[in-house]
């Protein structure tokens, strides 16, 4: 699926890579476009008022305010999709998880008292069915279902109720939303200025050439015989007229549930272990804290070499928060923290026992994420390009690309995932700014930045990262000879284990 939105949209305008911040900006829409309609609403002639609007000059804004919360639903779909596929919903992330399907169901009961609030013949359909659910629950004296015993008896405040939800329940959603991500730092809600004027101009042109739907008026006194669905809001009414409301709420429900807790089969797998801090290594730069992309790093007192020698702070990660996405590691220029197996130390450690395996003979050393390109077949047996996977690139430290180098390689070129798209948020932009704007770890001034290429590919764009791999290689042949390995220094030595 995201191979084939790659291919429409590219990887600038490709949905799936900002479908979180898209959900929000079609809310958002729909939010402002139905402020605008409750000044047109009347909540004693419900159906006619609607009518009214849709035969007046601003019939564009019930389609703007339909379409927008249809495409707010896709959107939270990809965001499903891409979460489970990227592995995003266990540990820490577990959460945000349950609270996102918590924010989704309450999404989709809002948009339910929509239909009704049109009263049209979708919406005595979506009425019927949703009072026999509530029908079901021991919470009334009397059957709720004898609200539609008759037409008369179905006033102003039924629809004054359902107003009231519309409108202020989205004040619930907006609580949810901020808890479903408390736990990022510089979370984003919104996309770019481009992205929201594409899609902002899309959903315009739509609302105005297809005006929103509107059926025959409600009618109590009959059944409507023919009734077209909405798949996003509506889609559970099939079930529960041809199931009955006990199987469609054992099925809804349990379906729910089942997917809210699809974190806990994380159990059944090796849990990523937190990061953890060497503090005497540590001093106390405070860069592996501005760098976490979850706050799980905190600086407080030294509980060890406080000795006045060492920093008055150290760093602490809450194993409750760590991901173990390792962008501390990349962070660290003493190399004091990060997953175990996965600090500077030890990266240094397994690219010397890697090269020392194989050893460079005038080759490209091509790093690449293991969740993007890191594992494809296609950089096998290209002439002259070693293709060696990492994990994300914001864990990559800059003294292993150094390391490369002295090794004899002709340039070290670094793929990560797409920046609207790393599993770990944040890594490509922490990567460039370590090589390019002497972030703190950052690549020495004396490596020669000809020799170091920075890119970006998804799994659905690894023919053109090898191309980008020949190309740089082609122009490493053209350049003069590297300075001798023994010339060089390293950045950042391990430090002595004893």
């Amino acid at each position: 699926m995201n191979a084939l939105l790659q291919k429409i949209y590219g990887t600038r305008w490709n949905p799936s890579y900002q479908s979180g911040v898209l959900a929000v900006f079609f809310l958002a829409v729909s939010l402002f476009s139905g402020i605008a309609l409750i000044f047109f609403y009347r909540v004693s002639e419900p159906y006619g008022s609607v009518e009214a609007i849709q035969a007046g000059p601003f019939y564009w804004l019930r389609g703007l305010h339909r379409y927008s919360s249809d495409a707010a639903v896709v959107a939270v779909i990809l965001h499903v999709l891409k979460m489970m596929m990227q592995g995003r919903a266990f540990g820490p992330r577990a959460r945000a998880w349950v609270s996102g399907i918590v924010l989704t169901a309450l999404m989709i009961f809002i948009g339910v008292t929509g239909l009704v609030m049109v009263w049209d013949n979708l919406g005595q359909r979506v009425a019927m069915a949703g009072i026999r659910f509530i029908d079901w629950l021991p919470l009334f004296s009397e059957p709720p279902q004898r609200i539609f015993s008759d037409q008369a008896n179905l006033g102003t405040p039924f629809f004054f109720t359902l107003m009231f939800l519309h409108m202020g329940l989205p004040l619930a959603l907006a609580f949810l939303l901020w808890f479903h991500t408390a736990r990022l730092a510089r979370a984003v809600y919104v996309p770019e200025r481009s992205v929201c004027a594409l899609w902002g101009a899309v959903l315009l042109l739509i609302s105005i050439v297809i005006p929103a739907p509107l059926g025959p008026a409600a009618d109590l006194s009959r059944i409507p015989a023919e009734v077209p669905l909405d798949i996003w809001y509506a889609f559970w009414l099939p079930l529960e007229e041809h199931a009955g409301r006990l199987m469609a709420a054992l099925i809804l429900g349990g379906g729910m549930i089942l997917t809210a807790f699809y974190p806990m089969r994380a159990k059944l797998q090796p849990t990523p272990l937190p990061s953890i801090v060497d503090e005497k290594l540590c001093d106390g730069c405070t860069q592996c804290f501005q760098d976490c992309p979850y706050d799980a790093i905190s600086m407080v007192p030294r509980s060890f070499y406080n000795d006045g020698r060492h920093s008055e702070l150290v760093a602490k990660v809450d194993p409750d928060f760590c991901v173990s996405c390792g962008i501390c590691a990349g962070s660290c220029k003493p190399m004091g923290v990060g997953p175990p197996q996965r600090n500077g130390r030890d990266q240094l450690k397994a690219m010397e026992k890697t090269l020392s395996e194989n050893p460079l003979r005038n080759e490209l050393v091509v790093l690449a994420c293991a969740t993007g390109c890191g594992l494809s077949d296609k950089f096998r047996g290209l002439e002259g390009i070693r293709m060696i996977p990492t994990a994300c690139s914001g864990s990559l430290h800059t003294s292993v690309m150094e390391l490369v180098l002295r090794r004899g390689a002709l340039g070290v070129m670094v793929i990560s995932c797409p920046s609207r798209d790393c599993t770990n948020r944040e890594g490509p932009k922490w990567l460039e700014q370590r090589v390019y704007h002497d972030r703190e770890a950052e690549l020495m001034a004396r490596v020669d930045r000809d020799r170091v290429r920075l890119a970006e590919a998804s799994r659905a764009e690894i023919g053109h990262a090898v191309l980008q791999s020949l190309g740089f290689y082609q122009e490493l042949q053209k350049l003069e000879e590297p300075v001798p390995p023994e010339e060089m220094e390293l950045k950042c030595v391990p430090p002595s284990t004893d």
